[in-house]
């Protein structure tokens, strides 16, 4: 075979590390029983009435071989030709492990109570609550007045998993690649401004990331990640903030019209008119005082 064509047989066959678009039912089994895990279908879901709110349906990103699904699954997808769909199975040691007794344990209700999250208003406790104890997340599986037994192992471990998937393309442009990236640590891809120029590559954050913590703990994993697919000199992460413009003062125009005066009484700043009678006229020697002010009191016995 030639080298062209060689290069031309690789690059629809992927390798660790591709970011590629990945379409994919996942399903884990269970005493018989099928359970609908993950899904880019939006119909696959809505048949199995599955809680995925939230979800962007269709082709996601995705880097073959990374962190997404668990490390058997993952290294299943290596040398997956594009365009192609296949179904694969997987034993529990090769999906989310095998279920450990030894991560079932057993805490007094007086334990479970001072918790912080069974200290807010809302707080309940029943068979599936999700506690954190001493930094591990589990979930409640007996409960009695006076003890809790929460189980440490991850949700579907002891499970076997089934799935099939296709991938779409192979993600090689550079501003696609960045917002690949971005999708897969963060998510909100879509929210970026992205511009890849020479070794440069600029992300510009959108307003209701900027304060977002999950951001924080995010972009240094983008950044990495940035590194590895791209490879730029530069990576520039910008954040915007514009001031305000001042509210315009009212100008003399739009000043509140005055009330106007009483029938009989003229206004100051009216032009006298001509031939007014004694109401409307100024006495003499009295500049400026108001037509309609009084004159003083007659002297007694005048």
């Amino acid at each position: 075979m030639s080298p062209e064509a060689h290069h031309g047989a690789a690059s629809k066959v992927t390798e660790k590390g591709d970011l590629v678009r990945l379409e994919y039912d996942l399903w884990t089994e269970l005493g018989g029983k099928s359970e609908l895990l993950d899904t880019t279908h939006e119909e696959v879901a809505q048949k199995e009435n599955a809680q995925l709110e939230g979800r962007t349906w269709g082709p996601r990103p995705h880097e073959i071989g990374g962190e997404y699904f668990p490390a058997g699954i993952e290294n299943s997808l290596v040398g997956l030709a594009v365009g192609e769909e296949v179904a694969r199975e997987y034993a529990p040691a090769d999906a989310f492990g095998e279920r450990d007794p030894n991560l079932i344990e057993l805490f007094s209700m007086h334990e479970v109570q001072r918790l912080p999250e069974m200290r807010r208003e809302d707080a309940h406790l029943d068979i599936g609550t999700t506690l954190t104890i001493e930094g591990r997340r589990g979930r409640v599986v007996s409960l009695t007045a006076a003890r809790v037994r929460v189980d440490f192992n991850p949700p579907f471990a002891g499970r076997k998993v089934r799935g099939t998937f296709k991938v779409i393309e192979r993600i090689t442009e550079p501003v696609e690649q960045a917002r690949a990236v971005i999708e897969l640590q963060y998510g909100r891809a879509s929210e970026f401004q992205v511009e890849v120029h020479d070794k440069t590559v600029t992300l510009k954050v959108p307003d209701r990331t900027k304060f977002d913590i999950a951001w924080m703990a995010s972009k240094p994993r983008v950044i990495d990640r940035l590194r590895t697919h791209l490879h730029p000199q530069t990576i520039r992460v910008v954040e915007e903030y514009v001031t305000p413009a001042p509210e315009k003062k009212e100008t003399a125009e739009k000043k509140e019209p005055k009330e106007p005066s009483p029938p009989g009484e003229a206004s100051a700043e009216a032009p006298e008119p001509a031939g007014a009678g004694p109401a409307a006229t100024k006495p003499k020697g009295s500049k400026g005082a108001h037509p309609a002010a009084k004159a003083p009191p007659a002297a007694e016995g005048a």
